[in-house]
């Protein structure tokens, strides 16, 4: 067995070790939903809260879109996600609501106008 002297693989800059492989120092930053975008999407997240549809969220800040997942209880799946996706901010729009089963239903460049999905959508007891 053989015992491995750093020295051997040459000069190692201070914060290398630290910050992992050189690639993993020009990473992107993660994408976030901004405040006003936030006091829109918690808005609603109030309103079906109060009409007891909603009863936990998740936010996601990842490399390449922010998620806000919607769930009726928190050890399912989400019944909603709304993804801000900058990337596509020129081609589709950057926000987009999404269902449980990856059906985009709304896709624009203003989340407000996105976000009315949900309004269309009325969430009512059906009596037989």
């Amino acid at each position: 067995m053989t015992t491995l002297d750093p020295s051997e693989f040459g000069p190692v800059a201070p914060n290398e070790w630290a910050i992992g492989p050189k690639t993993a120092g020009r990473s992107q930053a993660p994408i976030f939903f901004n405040p006003g975008e936030l006091v829109e999407i918690l808005s609603l997240y109030g309103r079906m809260v109060a009409l007891g549809e909603w009863r936990d969220y998740a936010i996601d800040g990842l490399k390449e879109a922010a998620v806000f997942s919607v769930f009726r209880r928190s050890s399912e799946i989400p019944l909603y996600r709304i993804e801000k996706r900058p990337k596509q901010a020129k081609r589709q729009g950057a926000y987009s609501v999404i269902s449980a089963t990856g059906h985009v239903l709304k896709r624009g460049q203003d989340l407000t106008a996105v976000l009315r999905v949900f309004d269309r959508r009325r969430f009512r007891v059906v009596e037989a």
